[in-house]
C-alpha cells in the first residue's frame, strides 16, 4: 500500500484516479518460477541452437534463434504459458485484496489502473526507419510505454498515453509515468520497470540481517509483513539503486513523463 505523495501531472493524475493523499495498493507478481526455468532450458537450447542458424552470440545470455523456427515457435508458446500464470497470479490478488479492503473498509471495489506485464515477447507494430511494420518487441527489465493515442491503447487512456510504472524498494518512492510519443522512435515503445539492484542478493544478505531491515523501516512509519527474513534482507532498499535518479533519467531521455510519486506505507512480501 502507497500514499499519493506528490501530483506532478495534474490532467493525467486525474485520468488516472490519482489524488494525493489517498491511497493506492500496488501488486508485483509474476509467474516466478516458471518464467525462470523456461528462461533456463531455452536459453541453454537456444545457444546450441544459435550456431545452427548461422548466429554468433558475442554472450551466452544473448542467445536465440530465429521466432519461425522450431525451437523459436515452442519458446513463444511457453512464454506466453508464464505471462498467462502471471496475469492469473494478479488478478487473485488483486480480488483478495479488493475482499479485504470491503470487509475492513466497507469500500466499493478497487478500480483498476492498470495491469501489464513485464520481461515478455509481444508482436507490436512499429515504424523502422519510415517503414511500418509488426515486430517481436522482447523486454527484459522493461515495461511497455505507448504514447499518447496509440491504437493499442483503449479509449480512456489513448489521449494520455500508457501509464508506466516504476517500482523502488520496500523503503524507497515508487513512481507512476506515462509514455511518450517520442519513447516509440528512442526505444520501441518502452520504458524501464523498476529502480534495479545495485546489489545481488547474495551481497545484500551478507550486508543486512532481516530484522535489522524491518526494524529500520517500522522506525521510519513503513510496515513490512513477510514469512521470511532472508527475503526481506534481500529486498533492503539499500541493494537497489536510487529510484529518484533513475525516474529523472528515463524522462529525461523522452522515454516516459512523471505523473505521481508513491510512497510506501505496508509493504507485504508473499
Amino acid at each position: 500500500m502507497q500514499e499519493v505523495a506528490e501530483v506532478f501531472d495534474a490532467g493525467a493524475a486525474e485520468a488516472f484516479g490519482l489524488k494525493e493523499g489517498e491511497c493506492v495498493v500496488t501488486i508485483h507478481c509474476g509467474s516466478r518460477g516458471l518464467g525462470h526455468q523456461i528462461g533456463t532450458e531455452f536459453l541453454r537450447e537456444m545457444a546450441v541452437a544459435a550456431a545452427t542458424y548461422g548466429i554468433t552470440l558475442p554472450d551466452r545470455e544473448l542467445a536465440c534463434a530465429p521466432i519461425k523456427s522450431e525451437v523459436g515457435q515452442r519458446y513463444l508458446g511457453a512464454m506466453r504459458s508464464a505471462i498467462n500464470c502471471a496475469l492469473a497470479n494478479r488478478q487473485i490478488i488483486g480480488h483478495l485484496a479488493r475482499q479485504v479492503f470491503r470487509r475492513i473498509f466497507g469500500e466499493p471495489d478497487l478500480p483498476l489502473l492498470f495491469d501489464v506485464s513485464h520481461n515478455t515477447c509481444k508482436v507490436e507494430p512499429h515504424a523502422v526507419g519510415s517503414v511500418a511494420r509488426h515486430l517481436y518487441v522482447h523486454r527484459k527489465g522493461a515495461t511497455r510505454a505507448f504514447g499518447p493515442d496509440h491504437p493499442n491503447l483503449p479509449e480512456a487512456l489513448r489521449r494520455w498515453g500508457q501509464p508506466v510504472f516504476i517500482g523502488g524498494s520496500m523503503g524507497t518512492e515508487s513512481y507512476v509515468l506515462v509514455g511518450t510519443r517520442e519513447s516509440e522512435e528512442l526505444a520501441f515503445s518502452s520504458a524501464c520497470h523498476g529502480a534495479g539492484r545495485q546489489m545481488s542478493r547474495s551481497e545484500a544478505l551478507r550486508t543486512w540481517s532481516g530484522r535489522e531491515v524491518l526494524d529500520r523501516l517500522k522506525a521510519r512509519g513503513i510496515l513490512v509483513r513477510s514469512p521470511s527474513l532472508r527475503g526481506v534482507a534481500e529486498e533492503a532498499p539499500g541493494a537497489y539503486k536510487d529510484v529518484r535518479a533513475v525516474v529523472d533519467a528515463a524522462e529525461n531521455a523522452g522515454l516516459a513523463r512523471k505523473v505521481a510519486r508513491l510512497a510506501p506505507l505496508i509493504c507485504i512480501k508473499g
